[in-house]
């Protein structure tokens, strides 16, 4: 399948729409982790909907000192990869022809959530972000647009935009693309050195080992919501030879655990690739609700986000993994 180039959003709202318009926003040096995208934009607007892939390099989204002029450009394999994935068109327009009278002097806030986490670190960064987004969501006019959730903080920041100000777009979010090697797929793994690459694993083996952990915490809670209370009912398990397999339940369940064991086991394999040679140097570690970017408490439940971000050499990664606390139910 071929993609067709379009550079003005008067040439895209010329093309004849008969199903579903799917969009799916990229800064472009596309890489596996958008094909997964535009394959599943493909099967969401179905045979009949069109695909539109934006590539646009945002200069709002970033700050001084960031790689703003180093980041890859490289539209003619942007195309082609699209293609392949499924698009339909390839919307690539100029800063002028997003910006045509320079940088907006109106911008979308994006309050106190955008300030946590990745906005503690870039400040600004998500105000230009959301900007672009209601740009390119009001110039390409989709049913539906297609996110990654590795930017968690980024599509849970653009599903309240919509929410909140009543744009009227489905927006789906589509899980982590990842290497071999755990490492999750971003246009800057190209930065890395092998020696920095090997760094770098450190953040998704950081997610798995607080993954592990919470998953071993809901299972043994689960096992001991089917210990009874009750004297009888003991001695009955202990007769079956059951009795230290809920003594070992009850007393994860009841003892320390919960999110800031989780974050421990995950700051346990940061803080060992803090001491490699080239060294982790972490921004942040957080455990937090997705609704708002907060830490989560001892007591929460549904899902949550487990975030990771540090720099290696030159280059920042960001990584995450969704949880679901409270997965077996209440324990009553």
């Amino acid at each position: 399948m071929t993609a067709t180039l379009l550079r003005t959003a008067a040439d895209l709202h010329a093309r004849a729409r008969t199903g579903r318009r799917a969009v799916v926003m990229t800064m472009g040096a596309l890489h596996e982790g958008h094909a997964t995208l535009i394959r599943t934009a493909r099967k969401t607007a179905g045979p009949d909907g069109e695909v539109v892939v934006t590539v646009f390099v945002n200069p709002l989204q970033f700050g001084a000192g960031e790689d703003l002029d180093r980041y890859p450009r490289t539209l003619d394999a942007d195309v082609e990869l699209a293609g392949r994935s499924g698009a339909d068109a390839v919307f690539a327009p100029s800063v002028d022809e997003v910006y045509p009278g320079g940088e907006p002097q109106v911008r979308v806030s994006a309050g106190p959530m955008g300030e946590r986490l990745e906005g503690a670190v870039r400040p600004g960064h998500f105000d230009g972000m959301l900007t672009v987004v209601a740009k390119l969501l009001h110039l390409t006019r989709p049913d539906v647009a297609l996110y990654g959730q590795k930017d968690a903080q980024q599509l849970a920041l653009i599903r309240r935009m919509v929410r909140d100000l009543n744009f009227g777009i489905e927006i789906v979010g589509v899980p982590t693309v990842r290497e071999e090697d755990g490492l999750a797929l971003s246009s800057r793994n190209r930065y890395l050195s092998p020696a920095e690459r090997r760094t770098a694993l450190a953040l998704s083996q950081a997610l798995f080992a607080g993954r592990d952990r919470h998953a071993a915490q809901e299972a043994l809670r689960a096992r001991a919501r089917e210990v009874p209370a009750s004297r009888a009912r003991a001695e009955a398990l202990s007769a079956i030879g059951e009795s230290r397999a809920a003594a070992d339940a009850h007393a994860v369940a009841t003892t320390a655990g919960g999110p800031a064991a989780i974050r421990a086991a995950a700051r346990l394999v940061l803080d060992e690739a803090a001491r490699l040679d080239p060294p982790l140097q972490l921004d942040y570690l957080a455990l937090v609700d997705p609704s708002d970017f907060t830490e989560i408490g001892d007591d929460f439940t549904g899902e949550a986000v487990l975030a990771v971000a540090a720099r290696v050499g030159a280059t920042r990664l960001i990584d995450n993994t969704p949880l679901t606390f409270g997965t077996f139910g209440d324990a009553s």
